[in-house]
């Protein structure tokens, strides 16, 4: 299922765009198209794809989505290059799926509503205990505030790029020659020993002299450096405490219920049964509709609903209760359902209803009339919705006006602290990336405690808010730059990395050693028991191993295919330190797997859809090429 609904849940609305359970292509080369416009036009659009506009607001909503997450990887401050790289990858996004769902119009690709159905049923989001649920789909769509015709708009374009891709991936296939020379080499094994000659065997007793370290200590002393911090004190307002403060008088709840009357009056509500029959192809709809015509004859006859939906309704979140749906008023339910329900009578049983999810028996059981409620009634939560406006109003105006003083410069610290109730605080060491205190590791945060303005003109910094409910603002009372650690703090982790590479050196030297002496004849035994290492005997070893350092493993397979005539010996450097010998001194295929089907089977889906992404790429890449691309120089600012 494409990326939707989940991806709504997420704020991830620019990811839409998946492949058929495809790896997602990556473009590397972003901006080649063929006839690019690069001139500095900006307007109410972020980019034009063959005349088509792509939405200014969208794609700045996908970049505040994203950009928190940057500011955490990259410790609280983007680098703009990397700012600039990012963003343009957003843009590049929607610029993509535009050219693709183009090319879908050129070619004539439509999507069914059968298909549309069967993407609704599959979604995971609609789904209770791995079967469709309407009651699922209705609550995950509000959740997400997606109303249902935007979500089948979307769905519909998401599924007509995917034919696109789906055209041209499906069109490569690989032949019994091909997929026999692929067996060959995965399946290939080779005889494998070796020894491992670790740095710690052959660092020697010898103590590292205090020049060697110094001299590596003035050659690194930017790896042995303190973390930057900020001794901070910060003000804090935060919605609970303005609330805690507001008095709402019994004038203004009455003004409130009788300005909003008509919102306390409740809107008829239904009690319903029902009975879900699906399909997921349009051929099976014409037996569906007459399963459902059989089981209203049923039901007109006297026939249990309850029972029969149990035993017959698709819906997995009612059929264990007979179809019980609970109350709700219209705007629950999708048109035609809610039509077909609203017109029967208690007791009434409607005629098969046909819904995008499928064919609906309907049964009412009850009408609860709307009805208005007292003042005394509504009391409680007017009062809360009264408490809540108001603080947020004031929660609103002190941060424009804490924003407007700072920006002018107007009060100290302590002045803003006591003028604005701020609660105050302090963090002895706000570090930089990582935050501290009860502030957290906002990443906003940090980025504006470690700017110019507060360190370097010592400045008051913010307002910063910290979620929808809480601001700070803040100075620094003591700055405390990154500097290098004394020798002293790092002399023992210097002399453990200098005799790391000692050791190593010494490892690689009589690894290389070993390969001669083997090569001259002499056996992997003997020199091993010289060494003082331990090997276990030769065995044949597959590609994947995870038995095997992946070093090992990767020189064991690099280069000629070794025999007992022709062995291959080998020495390297292992990146956590040491080296390693090789002896690899036969090549077979293992031949359990090259006969068994499944398996054969398995990696001929691999391998073509590997060849089909491939494939996919250049089309969507040359379809890029090709379309015509107008930029707003001034999309993200």
């Amino acid at each position: 299922m494409l990326q939707k609904i989940g991806d709504k849940l997420q704020g991830q609305r620019w990811l839409a765009f998946v492949m058929l359970g495809m790896l997602a292509l990556v473009f590397a080369a972003w901006g080649a198209y063929g006839i690019v416009d690069f001139t500095n036009k900006t307007g109410n659009f972020a980019a034009k794809v063959n005349g088509e506009e792509i939405s200014l607001t969208e794609v700045k909503r996908a970049w505040q989505q994203q950009e928190p997450q940057y500011l955490r990887l990259f410790g609280g401050d983007i680098p703009a290059a990397q700012r600039d790289l990012l963003q343009a990858r957003i843009l590049e996004g929607y610029i993509r799926n535009a050219a693709v769902y183009q090319q879908a119009e050129r070619l004539g690709f439509a999507v069914t509503d059968a298909q549309v159905q069967r993407a609704y049923q599959s979604e995971p989001a609609f789904q209770v205990d791995g079967k469709f649920s309407p009651q699922a789909a209705r609550a995950a769509l509000a959740a997400a505030g997606i109303s249902p015709a935007a979500f089948d708009a979307e769905q519909r374009r998401n599924l007509a790029m995917n034919q696109v891709a789906s055209s041209v991936a499906l069109s490569e296939f690989l032949t019994p020659t091909e997929l026999a020379r692929l067996q060959a080499l995965e399946d290939q094994q080779r005889e494998l020993r070796f020894a491992l000659l670790t740095p710690q065997q052959f660092a020697g007793t010898a103590p590292v002299a205090p020049a060697a370290i110094e001299a590596w200590y003035g050659a690194h002393t930017a790896d042995y450096q303190t973390t930057e911090s900020v001794n901070l004190a910060f003000g804090e307002l935060s919605l609970s405490d303005v609330a805690a403060a507001i008095k709402v008088s019994d004038a203004q709840l009455r003004e409130r219920y009788e300005k909003n009357r008509e919102s306390y009056v409740s809107a008829e509500r239904r009690q319903a049964r029902h009975i879900l029959l699906t399909f997921d192809k349009p051929e099976a709809e014409a037996a569906v509709k007459a399963q459902a015509d059989d089981l209203y004859k049923q039901l007109q006859a006297g026939k249990d609903f309850a029972e029969l939906a149990k035993a017959n309704s698709k819906d997995a979140g009612s059929a264990s209760r007979g179809g019980d749906l609970g109350w709700a008023d219209r705007s629950t339910y999708v048109p035609a359902f809610a039509d077909a329900l609203f017109a029967l009578q208690a007791g009434q049983i409607s005629a098969p209803v046909k819904t995008q999810f499928g064919y609906h028996i309907i049964k009412l059981e009850g009408i609860e009339a709307t009805k208005s409620r007292s003042l005394d009634e509504v009391r409680g939560e007017l009062l809360t919705q009264l408490a809540r406006e108001q603080a947020a109003e004031r929660f609103g105006e002190k941060q424009e006006q804490l924003q407007q003083r700072i920006e002018r410069g107007v009060g100290n610290f302590d002045e803003l602290v006591t003028e604005f109730g701020l609660k105050p605080g302090t963090v002895p060491a706000f570090l930089k990336g990582s935050g501290g205190g009860s502030l957290g590791t906002d990443a906003g945060l940090n980025q504006a405690v470690f700017s110019d303005r507060v360190i370097g003109q010592k400045a008051v910094g913010g307002p910063v808010s910290l979620g929808e409910d809480r601001l700070v603002v803040f100075r620094a009372i003591e700055h405390h730059p990154a500097q290098a650690k004394p020798l002293t703090d790092v002399r023992d982790s210097i002399v453990a990395e200098l005799l790391r590479q000692r050791g190593s050196s010494a490892a690689r030297a009589a690894a290389d050693a070993a390969v001669q002496r083997l090569n001259a004849g002499e056996s992997f035994d003997k020199i091993i028991a010289e060494l003082k290492l331990k090997s276990e005997p030769a065995r044949y070893v597959g590609r994947v191993d995870p038995g095997l350092p992946v070093q090992v493993l990767e020189a064991a397979f690099a280069g000629r295919a070794p025999s007992a005539d022709k062995p291959v010996r080998k020495a390297l450097t292992l990146d956590e330190g040491g080296a390693a010998l090789l002896a690899i001194t036969g090549t077979r295929v293992a031949e359990a797997a090259a006969s068994d089907a499944r398996v054969q089977s398995q990696r001929m889906a691999r391998e073509q859809q590997r060849q089909g992404n491939l494939v996919t790429e250049a089309y969507l890449t040359a379809l890029m090429n090709a379309a015509k691309v107008t930029r707003n120089s001034k999309a993200f600012e």
